[in-house]
Parts: C-alpha cells; sequence; structure tokens
C-alpha cells in the first residue's frame, strides 16, 4: 500500500511545564558576555510561542519593525501559502516583549546586529535547528523528555495548546465553535478551516466540552 504521512500526536503542556520550560531558559548558562542576552531571548520566544499559537519560523522570522506594541499586534509577513496577517497581542506580552526590546537594544548598543526579533549571540537570526536542540535540553532537564529518548513534547505542540485552548473557552462561555471557528483559522494561518477542525479531536479537554453540548441538545429535544 501507498505510504499514508500521519499528524503526529500533539503532546498538550500543562501550565506547569510551560512555566518550567521558561524558568529553566532563563537560567541557561553562557560563556561570553556576547551570550549574556540568550535566556532572555529563549524566555521570550518560547513564551510567545505558547501564547500566540505562532509557527516557530514564523516567529523567528519577526523583524524589529514588525512588532508594535503600542498597538499591541505583531505582523507576520511571508508566512505559510505566503501569506501576511496580523495577531493581536494581550498586554501581559506586550510588556514581556517591551523589557525584552529595551534589554536587546541595551545589549547590542555599538555593535552591528542583524534586525531580527530574536538573534543568536554572534548578533544574526537565532537558527531553528539551534532552537530545537536548546529546546530538547531545556525539555530534559526539566523531566519533560527522558535523557535518552529521541522522541517526546514538541515546540510545534504549544500552537496545538493554544488551539485546543481557544475552542474550550469558546465552549465553556457558551459560544458557537463551528461559526467562530474561521477566526481561529485565520488567525493561525490556515489554508483551510478544515486544517483547524482537526484540533476537534485532539484535546480529551475538548472531546468533553463537545459531548456536554451534544448531550444538552438532545436533552432540550426530548
Amino acid at each position: 500500500m501507498p505510504f499514508q504521512p500521519k499528524r503526529a500526536h500533539p503532546y498538550l503542556y500543562s501550565d506547569d511545564e510551560v512555566r518550567r520550560l521558561l524558568h529553566a531558559a532563563l537560567e541557561m548558562q553562557y560563556r561570553y558576555e556576547r551570550g549574556a542576552l540568550r535566556p532572555r531571548a529563549f524566555y521570550c520566544l518560547f513564551g510567545l510561542l505558547s501564547v500566540s499559537g505562532m509557527r516557530l519560523s514564523e516567529a523567528l522570522n519577526l523583524e524589529l519593525r514588525d512588532v508594535d506594541l503600542a498597538e499591541g499586534v505583531l505582523t507576520i509577513r511571508g508566512a505559510k501559502f505566503g501569506k501576511d496577517r496580523l495577531l493581536p497581542l494581550h498586554a501581559s506580552t506586550c510588556k514581556v516583549l517591551a523589557d525584552y526590546i529595551v534589554r536587546r537594544d541595551r545589549h547590542w548598543a555599538g555593535w552591528d546586529v542583524s534586525p531580527y526579533l530574536f538573534v543568536s549571540s554572534g548578533g544574526r537570526r537565532l537558527d531553528q535547528a539551534d532552537v530545537r536542540r536548546t529546546f530538547y535540553a531545556l525539555s530534559r532537564e526539566i523531566g519533560l523528555r527522558g535523557t535518552s529518548d529521541s522522541h517526546g513534547p514538541r515546540l510545534h505542540d504549544m500552537r496545538h495548546v493554544f488551539a485546543t485552548r481557544t475552542l474550550v473557552r469558546w465552549y465553556q462561555s457558551g459560544q458557537d465553535p463551528e461559526r467562530r471557528l474561521p477566526i481561529l483559522s485565520a488567525y493561525l494561518g490556515h489554508a483551510h478551516v478544515a486544517d483547524t477542525q482537526w484540533y476537534l479531536s485532539a484535546s480529551p479537554e475538548l472531546m468533553r466540552e463537545s459531548m456536554r453540548r451534544l448531550e444538552r441538545y438532545w436533552e432540550n429535544r426530548s
């Protein structure tokens, strides 16, 4: 039979696991003074992924010009399928990013540095492979992965968590997730709403909310 690719089963992080990951990022050691911003850069990168539902590539491609903290909006340029889009940010996220940018400007004052928001110790855009290696190392450090595990939670899973939690909040607040799904789809940068609908089966909590709504529907009909 021809090979049929399957989606990886997402890992749904708990709030505590995200907090431990962010704390571990802040505690990272560095050897040279030019690496002093590295812990803060990874702290903000991982935190932004967890609260925005962005793809890792989208976050790494952000330039300073794409961050409008006065309006609380990020501009995603040339993302998947060549689309641009705007992402609104919560005030708490803007506060953390503003602090990081001040630290970034102070750290790189007088140096030739790239315009990207998240830069390496050499002043260039963070490398995706380095980000993943760092994430794997921190995951092992906090117990998300075993020391010899070759598979485990991924950074991309934070996107799943964002999507499923958004849908759960809509269910719990009595809104109609089916009607609002195109909004989430546009926010995530999906080409088709069907790509977003897949999240409906990815979370046990979300499935429970769906079942509760279905049960209420049948109770009202009886």
